[in-house]
């Protein structure tokens, strides 16, 4: 289902925006955070997966407040993005792990990164400086982006990263084997 043709989220706010309705739920409530986690996730992993609303990334790893750090973007693919926040993850909050998730049924398998581009461009009149980042095979998506991981020179640990396929109907992961180049 397409964004236009997805049915509007009701509001418990009068006239609200879903906006308006977190923000509602979040002035209504105290201490939503444990107080005085300290920056460093508990566990020294960080997890990059897909942005996919269906993926509660907190309740299939069983991750609770400051235990990893978690990095979201369209797919979880690696980009140069994520390996800025890897970066600040490892060298300056001391994770020492990182668990790529990407998951069946994700948007971005089959995504055709210049008819994207070339739709941005036609509605804004300018090409986008990145790429979609679409691809055709989940697992080889995975692989590649352990592999760039494994070999990133502004990563400060490359023993302990790998790769994993959820499944969104119902959470389970496997890993993808990444062998050693």
């Amino acid at each position: 289902m397409s964004p236009e043709q997805q049915p509007a989220a009701p509001s418990t706010v009068e006239g609200g925006s879903p906006i308006d309705r977190y923000l509602a739920h979040n002035q209504a409530h105290e201490d939503l955070l444990p107080r005085d986690l300290p920056s460093p996730p508990a566990d020294r992993v960080a997890v990059v997966t897909c942005m996919d609303a269906r993926l509660d990334v907190y309740r299939v790893l069983g991750l609770s407040s400051g235990q990893a750090h978690v990095i979201r973007n369209a797919g979880g693919i690696v980009t140069d993005d994520v390996v800025r926040s890897l970066s600040v993850s490892q060298r300056l909050l001391g994770t020492r792990s990182v668990m790529l998730v990407q998951h069946e049924r994700c948007g971005m398998l089959a995504a055709d990164d210049d008819a994207f581009a070339e739709q941005l461009e036609r509605d804004t009149g300018r090409r986008p400086s990145w790429r979609l980042g679409g691809f055709a095979d989940l697992e080889d998506s995975v692989r590649s982006g352990v592999r760039r991981l494994r070999a990133e020179p502004f990563l400060a640990q490359h023993d302990d990263v790998r790769g994993f396929v959820v499944d969104v109907s119902g959470g389970r992961l496997r890993e993808v084997d990444v062998p050693a180049e």
